[in-house]
Formats: C-alpha cells, sequence, structure tokens
C-alpha cells in the first residue's frame, strides 16, 4: 500500500475501535470527537480537499435528521411525552393492559418522533406509575426502552440510521412502511408477551441503588447521557438542554408539533417530494414561534450525533478509496458468503451493530448493498439489534440513566436478563418474515 493508503487505513482502524469503546483510552473522547477527529487525521494524511470532503457527507441525511431533532424539540418543550404517558399511567388497567398501553405507546410515537427523546420524556412518568402501583419498575422500563427501539423501525424516520439507509438506498417511505408494520407490530406483541408473563410472576423488590445514585453524580450509569451519541459522556460535560425537568404541557405548543409532524407524515406518504427539503420547510415553521426562542429549539438539538455522522462519512469515504472494502466483500463472495443473502445480512448486523453501534455499523454495510430488500432488512436488523445490550442503544443507557437517579438500578445483568430473550425473539420473527417474503 501507498504510505497515504496506509495511514488511511490506520484511521480507519482507530476510528471503529473508538465507536467500541465509546471512545480512546486516556482521551476525554466520546464517539464524535473521536468520528471528528478521524475525519480530520485523513484529511490531513491524503490531501483530500475540503470539496472532496464536503462532498463525501449525504446531505439529505443530515438535513433530515436535523429538522426532525427540531420537531422533536417541539414536542417535548410543548410537554407532549410526558402528558400523554401520564394520561396512559392514569388509566384504570390491569397490569398487563397497563405494559400493553404503555408498549403502544413508545412504540407509536418514536415511529414519527425519536426513540431517544420518547426515552428521555417518558422513563420518569413509568417509573412513577411504576411504585404508585406497586409494580416492579425495571420489566416496565426495559419495555419502554424496548418497544421504542422496535417502533423506530417502522419508518424511514424513527432513527438515525433508518434514515440514512432510507437516504442513501432512496427507498420509498410508503413501501417502507408497508413492508416493516408487520415485523414491527410482531415484535411489538412478542415483547408485551414476554414481559407481562414477568409481571405476572408477582412484585419484586427493587434492586437497591448504589451509594450516590438518585443525584446527578451517580454512578457511571447515571453519567450524563449525550443524547444519540450511542455512549454516556462525561459528567461533567455541558449539555445543550437540561434533561432533567420536563417542561409542562402546552396545549397549543403540542398541537403546533402535532400539525407539522402530521403535515409531513402525508407529503411522506402521498407526495414525491424530497423528504429532507418537506422536513426543513416543517423546522422552519416550528422555529416562527412568538413564545419559545429559537436558541431553545436549537439547544435540543443533537449537534454532536451530526458531527458524528459528518466525520464518519468522510473517514469511510477515505477508506473505499483504498479500494480494502470491496476487495474484502469480493472475496467473502467468493467464499459464498455474500452480504446480499439475508441469513448473512442478518448476522453481520446483529455483529457489528452490538460491536460498534447501529448508526456506524449501517454505514460500514451501506456501500456493499442494494436494492429495497436489502434496505429494508438493514434498517430493521440494525435497530432490533439495539435491545440486545444495554450500550446497544442510546435508549436503553437514556433510561437507565433516569433510573438511577431515583435510585433504580439497570445494570447489563438486570437488562441482558430481558434484553437478551427480547432480541432474540424478535431476531426469530424478522428471520421467519424474511422466509415468508
Amino acid at each position: 500500500m501507498l504510505p497515504n493508503e496506509t495511514a488511511v487505513v490506520a484511521v480507519f482502524a482507530v476510528v471503529y475501535l473508538g465507536m467500541f469503546l465509546g471512545g480512546l483510552p486516556r482521551l476525554k473522547l466520546d464517539r464524535s470527537g473521536v468520528a471528528l477527529l478521524g475525519a480530520i487525521a485523513v484529511i490531513a494524511a491524503t490531501g483530500m480537499g475540503l470539496e472532496e470532503a464536503a462532498r463525501a457527507v449525504d446531505l439529505p441525511t443530515i438535513v433530515l435528521l436535523f429538522a426532525f431533532m427540531v420537531v422533536s424539540a417541539q414536542m417535548r418543550l410543548g410537554g407532549f411525552y410526558a402528558e400523554v404517558a401520564r394520561r396512559v399511567g392514569a388509566l384504570a388497567l390491569p397490569p398487563g393492559g397497563l405494559l400493553a398501553a404503555l408498549i403502544a405507546l413508545a412504540g407509536a410515537l418514536s415511529a414519527v418522533f425519536s426513540n431517544d427523546v420518547v426515552c428521555l420524556a417518558m422513563t420518569p412518568v413509568v417509573l412513577r406509575v411504576a411504585l404508585r402501583r406497586g409494580l416492579p419498575p425495571v420489566p416496565l422500563l426495559v419495555a419502554l426502552a424496548c418497544a421504542a427501539n422496535i417502533g423506530s423501525a417502522a419508518t424511514l424516520i424513527g432513527n438515525p440510521q433508518n434514515m440514512l439507509i432510507g437516504s442513501v438506498m432512496q427507498l420509498p417511505f410508503a413501501a417502507y412502511l408497508q413492508a416493516a408494520l408487520p415485523p414491527v407490530l410482531a415484535s411489538l406483541t412478542l415483547l408485551w408477551a414476554m414481559l407481562a408473563w414477568r409481571l405476572r410472576r408477582g412484585p419484586s423488590p427493587a434492586p437497591a441503588a448504589d451509594p450516590g445514585v438518585g443525584s446527578s453524580a451517580g454512578t457511571a450509569v447515571s453519567a450524563r447521557v449525550a443524547p444519540g451519541s450511542g455512549t454516556p459522556a462525561d459528567a461533567g460535560s455541558p449539555g445543550p438542554a437540561d434533561a432533567d425537568a420536563e417542561p409542562p404541557f402546552d396545549r397549543w405548543q403540542s398541537a403546533k408539533g402535532l400539525s407539522v409532524a402530521a403535515a409531513l407524515m402525508a407529503v411522506f406518504l402521498l407526495t414525491p417530494w424530497p423528504r429532507e427539503v418537506a422536513a426543513l420547510v416543517g423546522a422552519g415553521v416550528l422555529l416562527l414561534s412568538r413564545r419559545l426562542h429559537s436558541a431553545r429549539v436549537l439547544g435540543f438539538v443533537d449537534w454532536p450525533l451530526l458531527l458524528l455522522f459528518i466525520g464518519l462519512f468522510v473517514v469511510n469515504h477515505a477508506f473505499a478509496a483504498t479500494g480494502l472494502a470491496g476487495q474484502a466483500v469480493a472475496w467473502l463472495a467468493a467464499q459464498g458468503v455474500a452480504l446480499a443473502e439475508p441469513g448473512v445480512l442478518l448476522v453481520a448486523g446483529v455483529t457489528l451493530s452490538n460491536l460498534v453501534s447501529n448508526v456506524p455499523a449501517v454505514m460500514l454495510l451501506l456501500p456493499h448493498l442494494q436494492g429495497f430488500e436489502a434496505g429494508l432488512l438493514l434498517a430493521l436488523v440494525s435497530t432490533f439489534a439495539g435491545n440486545l445490550l444495554l450500550v446497544g442503544s442510546i435508549a436503553n443507557l437514556i433510561v437507565a440513566d433516569l433510573a438511577a437517579r431515583d435510585g433504580i438500578v439497570i445494570d447489563w445483568r438486570s437488562h441482558a436478563a430481558l434484553g437478551v430473550p427480547v432480541t432474540l425473539g424478535t431476531l426469530a420473527v424478522l428471520g421467519a418474515w424474511v422466509v415468508v417474503r
């Protein structure tokens, strides 16, 4: 290899080691910082022009992601998520019915809005409902995280990786929704059945909190989580918005956000208008406000996640230019292991998503896939796989963080006791669905 190719491979390896570890040892870097520094390094090592680096970034994905962050910020500032969760929790339902209602609510909201924001707003409410009714809180909280992850797979706007797949592969919104809805609904039903059985075993004492848990200092689990980054940030790092206090319910602001979201869904389903353009217009409408300052709304935008995408786009572009990735895929195909095969893609998607998290995993696999079916399967697999481990999804970490502040510990063992069987069950549903298709 040429010297600059060797440098690119080295940077690529270090960046994805950072994706696996959630940062780099002995450095105050999270995944976003690693990706950004990786992009800077490959630009310097290869002499890549800034115009080429800019072309490597899929701008429609960045714009769509930004626009829906604004929509989600509007809904959260209107207190909508917490209000609907409180109303569901107040229903006179038996434990199994309450669980079903919470799973349906989290899944439906996450299909349209960010699953991370849904978990951020609903976790304190669900925890209070569980404690007030004398129910074990951990199953309900894990159900919330799992339902948010599964539900977000139903649309091409439910989570960042789906936005990326839909944009790069130009997947039609309505066709994706129609195809993805059956396995998503079946998986949500399976999630309810498995956790309802757990609840029927009877209340169990909540896990004791570790010393210091219940405050904003907490343990490693209760460190501040940078939304969307997939990893806890430094406990003392500044955040753009305070996640601890949900705004009170504002009927007008919630109605405004819902109206824009409904209009966008109609545009996506019924018109050929580019999704990123429509979403950007919707975000602009929401920023025109006499009551919510634009700085406050933009404070809820997850800028580190946007930087993560930009950095990985540049690093992956430089690595692809070496030709090594294409050669590796061609060699595997010659051995009978083709990524286009559903079984191979399912295994690769689950493995990579739990090694480097789902967004980097999707970025690695996307250049080697073609066609609607491959994009559909990748979106579902990479999202469902996030329920396997506590660190597999930012939604899991958000729920664990907020629960720890109230003295309820969800460590990797207690999460795995529920997350592993749920993930294996939903992947089995997905595999059966692939066979039927």
